[in-house]
């Protein structure tokens, strides 16, 4: 993220003339705002850089809370859950995720190689979770969930590779119209997808999603449960290198 030079503005502490002591006065207020402000943005840089998420309004909590953390409360995975690998894994990741979220993308090949590295024993659910700053990012949530429902679980997977990509790319690539696109380049009946989003009937799997999530503990995104058949479980708040979610996966296999 590139740091903004703050400037202040020419019309602002403009005194008469004369008055030298007050000018200068201000002029020192005036600076001390700006380094203040320049070490806030600083701090909050390095926050994105580590991947770790803040509190986000919008997504059942009043702005700036931070839900109760209690894993226990995430919704059981179901048959209607998008799932790749075997259902009936030793452990099962559970993602909420958001396709506009820079981290997320970030965290997707992640994820990819996990399921790789794991193959047979780890099983990959995916549920959506849309930030309510990221504009784009509702509406690719229920065209996700719409090519689901029309071309099934496998062409879902294919369909968040496809917008992970593409939204790295640009934010635009995750227009509705750009949705439609993608999910015909699969082979997904386009016309179906496109009078799904426009119905908005998935507005209410997502919200469902959502709530999930929120009473969970997830407050940002991605946010990942790790759970163990032997009812472990363990929390990956952000976009963690490979290792340290490798760990939190043998922690619950060893257990």
């Amino acid at each position: 993220m590139a740091t903004k030079k703050i400037e202040t503005s020419p019309m602002m502490y403009q005194q008469p003339a004369g008055n030298n002591q007050l000018t200068l006065f201000l002029s020192i207020l005036a600076l001390l705002a700006s380094v203040y402000t320049f070490s806030r943005v600083q701090a909050l840089e390095k926050t994105l850089e580590e991947g770790v998420p803040t509190a986000v309004a919008g997504a059942g909590q009043a702005p700036g809370a931070e839900p109760t953390q209690d894993l226990t409360k995430m919704p059981d995975v179901t048959a209607s859950d998008w799932i790749k690998g075997d259902r009936n894994a030793q452990v099962v990741l559970v993602e909420y995720s958001d396709y506009q979220c820079p981290f997320c993308q970030r965290f997707h090949p992640t994820m990819q190689q996990v399921m790789k590295d794991y193959a047979g024993k780890v099983a990959w659910v995916f549920r959506q979770y849309p930030l309510s700053f990221h504009p784009y990012a509702q509406k690719a949530a229920e065209a996700a969930e719409c090519v689901g429902k029309v071309g099934g679980n496998d062409k879902f997977w294919s369909f968040t590779d496809m917008v992970y990509t593409e939204g790295a790319k640009a934010e635009t690539n995750l227009s509705v119209d750009n949705l439609v696109k993608m999910s015909g380049t699969l082979g997904v009946d386009s016309t179906k997808v496109k009078a799904c989003i426009d119905s908005g009937e998935m507005a209410a799997k997502v919200k469902s999603d959502m709530d999930g999530g929120t009473a969970a503990g997830v407050s940002g995104t991605p946010g990942t449960i790790v759970v163990g058949k032997n009812g472990k479980r363990e929390f990956i708040g952000g976009a963690f290198p490979i290792d340290q979610v490798k760990a939190s996966i043998d922690k619950v296999l060893n257990n």
